[in-house]
């Protein structure tokens, strides 16, 4: 069991480790104190002296595929809505092929912003691409990436009183029966797991209230979690109001999700009594705050849910909204929005952020062998470097990541593998991923 001892960070976001941190057999085995030495031998010294030391970032809310549609001019400028009535039919082209690239594109990008576990939100699935989730189980263990892949789905049409066409609907039983061979062939519920299966009918506006309950019930029998989009916009919020006589949130009680095993993407339009509901059952949400300023769709009461006891995790969202795939810029956003929306200087800190994106998003996803570096967890580590001009004068390291805008790791750790060396993921050719995604990309024009 080699063990390795990242010496001496310039800093690091962890209490009394500020000599570093010893790794073995893919696990955090040993945090060592300012001045101090490992308690025992280690067999390897990697110097981070150059290096500030995060947890591996944490992104609780994607859509991989959207990387094939990034800035189209059929959806610019556009809010929720009128955005996903024009990309529908775009997205309805989808290939395995493409998709292939689009998945690998994304947690390739995700990699090199720090982040070393991602939930993917796939609900697409026209006819030929039955196995997008098999593809994305397979890119994300060939790129080394810890990856939560939430079975999406959609069953509700616009002719049955949806909002996406036929074209892009699936059957009930189908989504069902799909949904758990899945979880049977992917989802590891074991600690240190690299792949978990999460069921995510899309939305109110999407599918089925008997698709939410029998996805519920299907979460509790194999023990998985539950995703979907809640309180995004105020057209979600008349939606439900006109087709099931209530808000959002009474609607997700009501098909039996609101609970422990649920977590939300943008929960935006939360009243303060909603935001004390969602804490007393720990339904977790998802801030997507680029993706919400993109879409012109509002910011996350994040600090009422926190005070509710809510867990709150950060995202990128899809890249067709973002239009990135970087969470470590997604916390400066975070950062920026905060503190605009509550107006304070204490509202919202950089530290406060970079813990969204870490124990928060941990905590969404289910998790609590990731997301901190504490003794006994898994070793994902993001480790950037302050060389770039950006970051020269700055005094506080870990400050300066988010409030300087860092955008790029120099190395990554997942399970104690490097999966990034130098600014560069490992096994792949960047020119070529460029160039062949960008092919594809243009059938999407």
């Amino acid at each position: 069991m080699t063990r390795l001892w990242l010496k001496q960070p310039l800093a690091v976001l962890a209490d009394g480790a500020a000599g570093g941190v010893v790794i073995a057999d893919g696990r955090i085995v040993e945090l060592v104190p300012s001045g101090g030495a490992p308690s025992g031998p280690v067999d390897a010294v990697f110097d981070a002296s150059r290096h500030v030391v995060l947890p591996g970032l944490i992104n609780t809310h994607h859509h991989f595929y959207q990387t094939l549609t990034r800035a189209h001019p059929a959806a610019i400028d556009k809010e929720l809505f009128p955005w996903l009535t024009s990309l529908y039919p775009i997205w309805a082209r989808l290939d395995p092929e493409s998709f292939r690239l689009s998945v690998r594109l994304a947690l390739t990008e995700l990699l090199l912003s720090g982040c070393t576990t991602a939930a993917d939100h796939h609900y697409l699935f026209p006819d030929g691409l039955e196995s997008a989730i098999d593809i994305e189980a397979e890119e994300a263990a060939g790129l080394g990436i810890r990856v939560t892949l939430s079975r999406g789905s959609m069953d509700l049409s616009k002719k049955d009183g949806g909002l996406p066409p036929d074209s892009v609907v699936q059957d009930k039983d189908d989504i069902l029966a799909d949904s758990e061979r899945l979880i049977g062939r992917y989802h590891d519920p074991s600690d240190g797991a690299m792949t978990q299966i999460a069921l995510a009918p899309c939305s109110p506006f999407s599918a089925t209230k008997s698709l939410m309950m029998e996805s519920a019930a299907l979460a509790d029998a194999h023990d998985c979690r539950l995703h979907t989009h809640l309180g995004e916009t105020e057209d979600e919020n008349a939606f439900c109001e006109a087709t099931f006589g209530c808000r959002p949130l009474d609607y997700l009680e009501d098909v039996g999700w609101l609970g422990p095993r649920t977590w939300l993407a943008h929960g935006i339009h939360f009243t303060t009594e909603e935001c004390r509901r969602l804490g007393a059952h720990k339904v977790g949400v998802c801030h997507c705050p680029t993706s919400n300023a993109v879409l012109a769709s509002g910011s996350c009461p994040v600090n009422e849910l926190l005070a509710a006891g809510a867990p709150v995790g950060l995202g990128v969202d899809g890249s067709a909204s973002n239009d990135a795939s970087n969470l470590i810029e997604a916390a400066r956003h975070a950062l920026m929005v905060g503190r605009l929306n509550y107006r304070s200087a204490e509202a919202m800190t950089a530290r406060d952020v970079l813990a969204m994106a870490t124990e928060g998003s941990a905590a969404c996803l289910g998790r609590t062998d990731i997301g901190r570096l504490d003794v006994g967890r898994q070793a994902d580590l993001a480790l950037f470097t302050l060389d770039e001009l950006r970051f020269s004068g700055a005094h506080d390291p870990i400050a300066a990541l988010v409030l300087c805008g860092a955008t790029r790791a120099d190395r990554v750790m997942v399970k104690g593998e490097w999966r990034v060396l130098d600014g560069r993921p490992v096994g792949v050719d960047l020119a070529r991923l460029r160039a062949e995604h960008g092919e594809a990309a243009r059938r999407f024009g």
